[in-house]
């Protein structure tokens, strides 16, 4: 199924809720220590116990490139875990010279098989051509990013009065001829969102900051329900994936979800 129908066919029924899976041996219940693999075994957990909701998986590749090979047996492993219906993400930040972009573009799509993946577009339109020449894939490049020194260059004020983040947004309109451009746009940004919601049309959006990072849940539903954008996902990581370090984690996990579905759907 092309990443566009994925997106598309689960927003379309409500379901918004991105599960961020960075997973950190450290902060996971000590009883998935008990399995061979703990971190596989959390992560599948999480799965079976969010699918129901979830609109996409986001895989961060950084908490698995730690340990090397095995790491990207996980990532392989959690792959398999996924429904087909639910749209799976490479959290990898990929962008280069246009050689190695294509060894990052056959790597995620071709090997691991994701429907998309995160990338920087800061070296141009070679850089990311690679990825946009997968016209059933999701590129979502860097907008306006959650981190609190995102405003060092991101929201740099240019000649004609905008910001950085608002020329690369709009650039990126000319490279989504096969309308397979998303954008990562911070939700602790909420006043930049809402101005920026007329740039951010005909493209998919990747929302993190709710939940650890304290970004206001119905502030950001609300600006893209008086724009009628609906092709928007919500990444909830810390906030969900540990949301309990005991038994009734699979429980909790049900739960939260849950209030974070309702949420959405009722601002």
């Amino acid at each position: 199924m092309k990443a566009q129908s994925k997106i598309e066919n689960l927003t379309s029924q409500g379901k918004h809720v991105c599960v961020g899976l960075d997973t950190d041996p450290e902060k996971i219940p000590r009883y998935f220590f008990d399995y061979p693999n703990p971190v596989l075994e959390f992560n599948k957990t999480v799965i079976e116990n969010t699918s129901h909701l979830a609109a996409a998986y986001k895989i961060n590749f950084a908490f698995y490139e730690r340990f090397g090979a095995s790491g990207f047996e996980i990532i392989e492993q959690t792959l398999d875990l996924i429904p087909e219906n639910i749209l799976t993400i490479a959290d990898a930040k990929r962008g280069d010279i246009g050689n190695t972009s294509m060894m990052y573009a056959s790597s995620v799509f071709d090997h691991f098989s994701f429907d998309s993946v995160t990338a920087n577009p800061y070296m141009g339109y070679d850089s990311a051509k690679p990825f946009l020449d997968y016209k059933d894939k999701i590129t979502f490049f860097l907008g306006l990013t959650s981190n609190k020194s995102s405003s060092d260059f991101q929201k740099v004020k240019l000649a004609d009065g905008r910001h950085l983040y608002e020329l690369v947004i709009t650039t990126i309109d000319g490279w989504n001829s096969n309308r397979n451009c998303g954008v990562v746009f911070g939700a602790t940004n909420e006043d930049d969102l809402n101005r920026s919601m007329n740039i951010l049309k005909a493209k998919y959006i990747l929302l993190p900051g709710i939940g650890a990072q304290s970004g206001n849940l119905r502030s950001v539903v609300n600006a893209f329900k008086n724009s009628l954008h609906t092709d928007y996902l919500i990444n909830i990581s810390r906030a969900l994936i540990y949301c309990s370090n005991g038994n009734d984690f699979p429980d909790l996990l049900q739960r939260t979800i849950s209030d974070y579905h309702s949420e959405i759907n009722n601002s």
